[in-house]
Order: C-alpha cells, then sequence, then structure tokens
C-alpha cells in the first residue's frame, strides 16, 4: 500500500527546524482531557499520533507536569483556568472551539466535545505549518452549520460517478465488516470539520432499499458509531417506494394513512438502533426514481410526510431539487431544463415542515464546469435550503484530469443574489443570515473510494480537503487552502509547494478552455460523461444545450424573446445576465444566442475564441506535465507516476476535445477561408 498516498493530509511530516521544535516541544510531552467522551479519547489518540510523527515525542497522559495540552469542554475548562471561559465563546457555534495559552500550558476549549476535536485538529495543523505559539491561539467558528458529504455508493460495492475504486461502505450486498478503513475516513473529515455524512447512493435501487430494514441495520449501528466519535451524524438515502418494495404495501402516497403509518414505525425503529440518526436523503420523480408525483401529490406532500415521520426523534429530511422535464425535442427551443428547479419549487415556498432542507445543486444543470448560480438558492424565504456542490469530478475531468474546484466553488458563494438587496451573497444566504432559515449549509458529493490514495488521481484530494475548509470559513482563499493542503501531503520543499500551487490553480481554467466555451457544457460523451461527444445523448433526448445552427451558437434565456430562465433572477441579475455589454463572456452563450462572427471584447470573434482556446488549453496540459516533472526527485515514486499517469491522460483527452470541437464548430459555422473553403 502507498502509505503516503493513504495518509491523505493527515501524513504528520516530521519538521525539521530545530529552533521551532525546540520552541514547541515542552508544551507537546503531556497531554490531558479534562472528561471522558469517545470524541475526546479519539481527539486524544490524534494530538499523541501526530505529536509523534511531527516531534518523535511519545506523549505522556497524566499531566502531572505544569507544560502540556489541556483538552475539553468550556464548562469543566473554565473551572481550571479560573476564568470565564464563555465569556468569548457563548456568540459561536456549539461547534466552535478556542486554543489559549495559559502559562506553560495550552488549553484546547470546545463549546462541545465536537468543537475540542476540531481545536485538535486546527492545533495540528497549526503545528505542521509552522504556526507560532502565539499564532496558536485563535477563536474559531464555523460559518455553516450543516456540512455534510452525500457518498453515492451502491450495495454491490461500486460507486455512482466514483473515480477512485470501490465503496468502503458495501461489497457484495453487504455492508464490509472490518471498518477500519471507515474509521480513517471519518479521521480526514472531522480535520477537516465535516459534520454529517450519507453512506449510499441517491439514487436508491432494488438492494439498497433494504438498507433501512433490521437485517442490515445492526452494521449500520456500528458505521454510525464510528462516525459519532469523530463528530460526524449518519444519514441514509432512501427509496421513496420503499412500503411497496420492503412489505407489499399498496402504494407509496405521501397522504395514504397506511404510508404514513409505515414510515413512522420504519422511524422508530432506526431510531431505536441509532438514536442520533441523522434522517432521510430523498431523491424523487427524477432520473426514472419514484416519488409523489405518482400519486397526483406535490414534493412538499411527500417530504412532510417523511419529515412527519422522523420528527418526534429529532430527524430531518434533506430533500434534492434535482428535478427537471426530461424529454423534449430539441428542436424545441422554449423549454429549458436550466428553469426546472425553481419551476417545481419556488412555488411551494412555506408549504415545507421546519425539519424539511431542501438540497439545491449549485447550478441550474448538472455540476458543469461553467454555469451560472441556481437562481432557487435564496429565492424561497421560508423553506430551509443546503447548497450542493460535488467533489467527485463527473462532469470537471473524473479525477483523470487535474482540476481544482475551490475557486469555482469561491466564486459561487460569492454570488449576490440582491434577495434582501446587495450584500445578499449565496455565502450569506446558505448560512442562514439573509432568511431565517432553521437549518442550512452546504453538501457534496464525495470523491473517495477504495483506491491506495483514496481519490484515484492524488491531486484530488485536495479538493475533499479544500471543501471542509471551505465550508469552515469561507474567507479563507484558494491560495492559502491548497497551500494548506500541499504542505500538510507533501512536506515543506519550497518547489514543492510553488510548483503545485502553480498547477492547482491553473487547473480550473484550463479544463474550461478546452471543454465549455463562453458557458456552452454538456457536449459529452453519453453514460460515462468523460471526452466530447458534441451531439451525444445529452443532445437528443434532453434538448441540445449549444443550439448551435449556420446562424450562429448559443441559448436564449432571456425573458423577452428566450426561454425565460434570466427572469428567475432578481431583477439586477437578470438585467445584468441580458445585457450583452454586461454578461460575462464565460456565460455569454449560456444566456445568448450569437452569430460565430460577433466580436468579444477581446476583438476576437466567438468561432476564433474557440478555435483559439481549444488548442490554449491543450498547451496549457503540457505546461502542467512539464510542471510535474519539476518535482520528481522530492515527490514518493508511487506518488509521482499516479499523477504523472494521469496527466498523459488528459493530454490525450485535451487533444480530443480540441480536435473534435474545432472541427464540429467549423463545418457548423459554414464560415470561408480566402479560397472560398470551408474551414474545418
Amino acid at each position: 500500500m502507498d502509505l503516503k498516498g493513504y495518509h491523505m493530509w493527515l501524513q504528520y511530516q516530521p519538521i525539521k527546524d530545530k529552533q521551532y521544535k525546540k520552541a514547541i516541544a515542552p508544551f507537546l510531552k503531556n497531554i490531558r482531557s479534562v472528561e471522558n467522551s469517545p470524541v475526546l479519547s479519539n481527539a486524544m489518540e490524534e494530538l499523541a499520533m501526530g505529536i509523534k510523527g511531527m516531534f518523535n515525542i511519545e506523549v505522556n497522559y497524566n499531566l502531572s507536569t505544569e507544560e502540556g495540552i489541556v483538552i475539553g469542554t468550556t464548562d469543566i475548562l473554565e473551572k481550571e483556568l479560573g476564568r470565564d471561559v464563555k465569556s468569548s465563546l457563548h456568540e459561536e457555534s456549539k461547534e466552535a472551539f478556542e486554543i489559549i495559552k495559559d502559562e506553560k500550558k495550552l488549553f484546547i476549549i470546545g463549546n462541545s466535545v465536537q468543537g475540542a476535536l476540531y481545536g485538535a485538529h486546527h492545533f495540528l495543523r497549526s503545528l505542521q505549518l509552522k504556526k507560532t505559539i502565539d499564532q496558536l491561539e485563535i477563536i474559531s467558528s464555523p460559518k455553516n452549520d450543516f456540512r455534510m458529504l452525500n457518498q453515492w455508493d451502491n450495495f454491490d460495492g461500486t460507486v455512482e460517478r466514483g473515480y477512485s475504486g470501490n465503496s468502503i461502505f458495501f461489497k457484495n450486498d453487504q455492508i464490509v465488516q472490518n471498518k477500519s478503513r471507515i474509521k480513517d475516513y471519518a479521521r480526514f473529515l472531522s480535520s477537516v470539520g465535516i459534520n454529517a455524512i450519507s453512506i449510499n447512493n441517491v439514487n436508491v435501487w432494488e438492494k439498497e432499499t433494504f438498507l433501512i430494514t433490521k437485517k442490515h441495520l445492526a452494521e449500520v449501528k456500528k458505521i454510525a458509531a464510528i462516525f459519532r466519535g469523530y463528530g460526524i451524524k449518519l444519514y441514509l438515502s432512501i427509496n421513496f417506494a420503499s412500503p411497496m418494495a420492503i412489505d407489499q404495501l399498496a402504494s407509496a402516497d405521501p397522504l395514504d394513512e397506511n404510508v404514513k403509518k409505515w414510515w413512522k414505525d420504519k422511524a422508530k425503529e432506526i431510531y431505536q438502533e441509532i438514536p442520533d440518526f441523522g434522517g432521510f436523503v430523498v431523491k424523487a420523480d427524477s432520473e426514472h426514481r419514484p416519488g409523489p408525483f405518482f400519486y397526483n401529490r406535490n414534493h412538499a406532500d411527500g417530504a412532510n410526510m417523511l419529515a412527519e415521520a422522523v420528527a418526534d426523534f429529532g430527524g430531518k429530511i434533506i430533500w434534492r431539487c434535482f428535478v427537471y422535464n426530461c424529454l423534449q425535442d430539441w428542436r424545441d427551443r422554449s423549454t429549458d431544463r436550466a428553469r426546472a428547479a425553481y419551476d417545481h419549487f419556488k412555488p411551494l415556498d412555506g408549504d415545507f415542515l421546519d425539519n424539511v432542507i431542501l438540497q439545491i445543486k449549485n447550478g441550474p444543470m448538472d455540476f458543469q464546469v461553467r454555469e451560472p448560480v441556481s437562481p432557487l438558492i435564496g429565492a424561497m424565504q421560508s423553506t430551509n435550503q443546503l447548497i450542493e456542490f460535488q467533489v467527485a469530478q463527473e462532469y470537471t475531468g473524473q479525477q483523470k484530469d487535474l482540476c481544482y474546484l475551490i475557486p469555482q466553488w469561491k466564486e459561487v458563494l460569492s454570488f449576490d443574489t440582491y434577495h434582501k438587496g446587495e450584500g445578499s451573497t449565496i455565502e450569506e444566504v446558505v448560512a442562514g443570515n439573509i432568511h431565517p432559515y432553521k437549518y442550512s449549509g452546504i453538501v457534496a458529493v464525495s470523491n473517495i473510494g477504495d483506491d491506495e490514495n483514496w481519490t484515484g488521481n492524488t491531486l484530488a484530494q485536495a479538493n475533499l480537503y479544500g471543501y471542509g475548509r471551505l465550508i469552515w470559513n469561507p474567507s479563507l482563499t484558494s491560495e492559502q487552502i491548497a497551500e494548506e493542503w500541499i504542505i500538510q501531503t507533501f512536506g515543506e520543499e519550497k518547489i514543492v509547494r510553488e510548483t503545485i500551487l502553480d498547477m492547482l490553480l491553473k487547473s480550473w481554467p484550463t479544463y474550461e478552455k478546452y471543454t465549455a466555451p463562453l458557458g456552452v457544457g454538456w457536449m459529452i460523451n453519453p453514460g460515462h460523461h468523460y471526452g466530447p461527444n458534441i451531439d451525444g445523448y445529452e443532445y437528443a433526448a434532453w434538448g441540445t444545450y449549444h443550439f448551435a445552427d449556420r446562424d450562429g451558437i448559443g441559448v436564449d434565456r432571456t425573458e423577452k424573446t428566450g426561454t425565460g430562465y434570466a427572469a428567475q433572477y432578481q431583477i439586477e441579475n437578470q438585467r445584468f445576465f441580458e445585457d450583452l455589454d454586461t454578461c460575462p463572456e464565460n456565460l455569454l452563450l449560456f444566456f445568448h444566442h450569437l452569430p460565430y462572427k460577433y466580436t468579444l471584447k477581446s476583438g476576437k470573434s466567438i468561432i476564433q475564441h474557440i478555435y483559439d482556446t481549444h488548442f490554449e488549453g491543450y498547451r496549457e496540459v503540457e505546461e502542467l506535465i512539464e510542471l510535474w516533472n519539476k518535482v520528481e526527485a522530492y515527490v514518493e515514486e508511487t506518488t509521482f507516476n499516479n499523477v504523472a499517469d494521469r496527466l498523459s491522460m488528459q493530454l490525450a483527452n485535451a487533444k480530443e476535445w480540441r480536435d473534435q470541437i474545432n472541427t464540429y464548430f467549423y463545418r457548423k459555422s459554414g464560415i470561408k477561408d480566402e479560397k472560398g473553403r470551408t474551414i474545418y
């Protein structure tokens, strides 16, 4: 096993700076927890592991000297400190922590045991980054209450849209018995502040339906206990038609009293096994999944029925908003999938119970490399919401192509919705600071599997790490997050840090250049979604997303002449996107159908821009390869070869995109050269 890859960012690389070691070491020899808790026991174990790795110190768990680390919660530690710790923490989240220095002791104090655990991880991260004693003192509180991951793991052991091997939870229609890897995964997630997880695919097929039965709940309970020890609450995805599939009820109608009783009994059964069970994640009436539409009910009817079933236990229903009008004649330019989530859900604002949370993808389509922010986020003032990102690189290179996604997510979070005037950014909406949401936050599709390095491409670990760090503290820059990850994963060597940072920050614009010109996406192969297929099944079955013809390219989504999608935004953003002078050029063809010879701000025509950027993207992948080769002497051989192989795949992919896209659009445009020949 490649242990370097396996340990991801918890390498605990040896500190080489002798002066730093000398200054810090006296505080590290002794550790004491002031209370008993599985969470604090795990925090102590992690502290001992990290200190041993970085400083080669075997810690003493009996703090009998005046020097050392004390960890615990505010209620206990304020007595030991002799002052009111809560004065600095009482305004913060229950997961907040404070690190303070008092004479020769360091205190890691949480508003809860989970907060103390996050403080321990922050402390270890700070040591790896060589923060001074004074720099270690901090108060930190998560911006978002919900910080969740959705696994897309199937019961047979496969992972839908998984690019890193098979499931760590399931194998051959069983829950895995050796759960040591699950514990390590929990460690990684807690280290970046994740506090909730659903462990099975949102597309719940026949075998996965039975995960909520007595046959499997005993093993699910063990997994819940592992995650609980790291402050992570367990959820399960469910099949809306479970009453029919499991117990042969005649219906799954959410207004049927027999169906309601079935779900209440099922909830009671689950909570008897797992008292702190989070609740259900539901995908309904989408991509052939059953839902309330079959019974002429709406989404609120379906979600509320489940919400009532779990309400007495403190459970929540996370209801995904990925619903759209699936079939569309490609010649019909009035129907628009981008409108679907808003059209389905906005009229239901205020109809959902307060333990229902809507999960809304960051864009109106499906995790494209470039698309606008979903207008549904923040549009429902009386309905709890989560924004959904995709750490798994389904449409962004599938962890073969390098694509560091933190800059994309930061752009999304900074988007101003204007729902309560200027400053109503997505960041503030999902943090619950714009509307009085009871529950809100951020969720993402995970990118891990049982590959030795967890993420297929070792550099894809940066997206998982970055997701956790960003949703805890959105003010962190993409550069800060990347540097943290690099140093913890690869060490302090300057050439490694600077080179990989350069690669990560270039990667998203590079991928966009050879796959999605000016906001046109979806030109991918059917089924597996990798590589170009300009008129593939996405075009034939769901309607084209580029509408390329002899006259031009792009989708008219204006209110006056197009699909009207732009009018789903507040008026400030509608005008911004509909006006050709203000519409961002990287979204120009998402909102407008324009001639190939339309002149961009660069002075180039659209067709020339498409041609040039695809060649630029290919050249930039060649540059990524050159950069990676610079660090060969400094990176473990297995890791170097892993990334080198992936970059080789990316180069072939970029070439295929370049050649197919340029050929296709020059043919479509009918543009002639000086001798009257069609250019392609």
